[in-house]
């Protein structure tokens, strides 16, 4: 898995994606991330504001060691949410 090489631990994605089942928590993260540009993806201070809001969405504690992995796994990535097969890329990284 890619994502490990950023330190982030498995367990980690397990549970988010536990999480990201509850409907309501879905919708909200959605809603969340409804207008997210590949340029507010590509900056790191909109990307650690998301990952803040997404993990007081989820009710997730991340330590700032754990944010700055996830950030900088997103920054790396270089998503462009309105490109198909970066969406696919991603969705093949946590199925």
């Amino acid at each position: 898995m890619s994502y490990q090489k950023y330190g982030i631990r498995p367990q980690l994605v397990e549970r988010i994606k536990g999480k990201l089942k509850n409907p309501l928590l879905k919708d909200r993260v959605r809603l969340l991330l409804a207008n997210v540009t590949k340029f507010d993806l590509q900056d790191r201070v909109k990307v650690r504001k998301l990952v803040k809001s997404t993990a007081s969405i989820l009710q997730e504690p991340l330590t700032d060691t754990q944010e700055e992995q996830i950030v900088a796994f997103v920054l790396a990535q270089k998503i462009d949410p309105n490109n198909t097969f970066h969406l696919l890329k991603l969705w093949g990284m946590f199925r």
